[in-house]
This record gives structure tokens, sequence and C-alpha cells, in this order.
């Protein structure tokens, strides 16, 4: 495996990511932010920030694997949600919750969590991007 994660000591330890990973491999991954979209183009849970979460993971891991990768190969992902309030925290643990059911995976890279004013269209709630590293 071409990343290991780990909590270091005086850091502290967070339920659904790791404060670090150190990445061994030699091919880097880069994924663009994914947001709710099906595979027509059509946005998945509309006003629904849980189901786009899911939603989100469940692209990423599908543009992961067309790269040869799966979350066990993130060093590292990115998360944009718009008007982001710390109210919102089940919401996006409950799409993540949901999303590592239907992908059989917990994605537990380092992750920002960034609140931002909007996305590319208005229907979208939350973008995703990951960063990472295969053999």
């Amino acid at each position: 495996m071409a990343i290991t994660l780990v909590n270091p000591a005086g850091l502290p330890e967070i339920d659904v990511y790791r404060q670090v990973s150190v990445a061994s491999g030699t091919r880097l991954v880069f994924v663009a932010g994914q947001v709710a979209w099906d595979a027509e183009g059509a946005t998945v849970g509309a006003g629904d920030l849980a189901a786009q979460v899911e939603q989100c993971y469940v692209n990423v891991g599908t543009a992961l694997a067309a790269a040869g990768a799966t979350f066990a190969d993130v060093a590292k992902l990115n998360v944009h949600v718009v008007d982001w309030t710390p109210d919102k925290m089940s919401l996006l643990l409950d799409g993540i919750a949901r999303a590592s059911a239907r992908l059989g995976v917990t994605p537990a890279a380092p992750t920002t969590l960034l609140g931002v004013a909007a996305l590319d269209v208005p229907e979208h709630l939350v973008e995703v991007e990951a960063t990472a590293v295969v053999d």
C-alpha cells in the first residue's frame, strides 16, 4: 500500500480522518472536484446536503478506479461546502457514512473542510477533490 495514515502524538484524534498521510508510491492521481452529478450530468439530491456528499464521494471513488486507485490510496481530500456552518456537520458525516457503506470503504485520509460562498451551479452544495498516490 502506497499510503500510511497516522495520528501523531500531540495532535487530536479525529473520528473521520487521520492527521497525516505518508506516501511511498510512484504515481500521483489528482481527482478534480466532484459534485453531486450522476453519469448523465443530472444533480443528485437537490437541496439535500447528505445525499450530495454521498454522491460526491461515490464519484471520487469512480474517478479513482479509472486511474487504478481506491480510497486506500488517497493521501488528501478537500471538501468544499456552500454556506458552511458547524450545525451541518451531522449531514456531512451522514453523507460520508452512506458513501462508505455503498463503496465498502471508510475514507480516512487527511481532510480539509472549507466553507465557500458558491460552487459551479446553485444546486450544488458540496464538492470533493482528492489526491492519491499509487505504486
